[in-house]
């Protein structure tokens, strides 16, 4: 019961009904915990950036580095409990009515640039993430370094409120962009496990 409680269990049920099932598909509930615990843990490091002289760990790329590491061992380790090493990895290349002289050179060759792909795909993961906090972060500290760099100048007078201004107004954006990124990193992992899943 309270607000907050409505609040935390709606955001719950967002994940599992827009997220994971229509990503996932049947299996999804087995995933949730995974999923539920990325997006909150996300999303909480995300708003610790805003604390004043508070470091976003979401911001450090071995934080995303590793979120991106426990999305790929998910990703992957479900596609082959579910289908087998073999089978997991046959899945990556999709099926193609080639004559077997070319097949025996081409099919290796796709295996290998779609399982460079699963790993490019999550390596981007955690490169978003770092990209967008460590961004953010930085655009603010510009424009607060604008009020050290104009004092005992009369550009100050100017240069302070402005910056001031700027700097809360990018915080509150901030805000939205700590939610976002915790639900793209959500949605994304949802979706990757998804195609290991169900390949085709």
């Amino acid at each position: 019961r309270g607000r907050l409680w409505n609040f935390f269990e709606m955001i719950l049920v967002f994940i599992r009904n827009d997220v994971a099932r229509p990503a996932i598909g049947h299996d999804a509930d087995r995933f949730l915990p995974y999923l539920w615990t990325v997006f909150f843990f996300i999303l909480l490091c995300n708003l610790i950036g805003l604390v004043p002289w508070g470091g976003s760990p979401t911001g450090a790329l071995a934080v995303t580095s590793a979120l991106a590491a426990v999305a790929f061992c998910t990703a992957v380790g479900a596609g082959i409990r579910k289908l087998g090493a073999v089978g997991y990895f046959a899945a990556q290349v999709p099926p193609m009515d080639l004559p077997w002289v070319l097949a025996v050179f081409l099919k290796p060759m796709i295996l290998v640039i779609e399982v460079l792909g699963v790993c490019i795909k999550h390596t981007v993961l955690a490169v978003r993430l770092l990209a967008n906090m460590f961004a953010g972060h930085l655009v603010v500290a510009v424009i607060t370094s604008f009020i050290a760099a104009t004092a005992h100048t009369w550009l100050w007078y100017g240069v302070m409120p402005a910056s001031v201004f700027g700097a809360t107004a990018l915080n509150l954006l901030e805000i939205l962009v700590a939610f976002l990124q915790a639900y793209i990193f959500t949605c994304l992992s949802a979706l990757f496990i998804g195609m290991a899943l169900h390949p085709h």
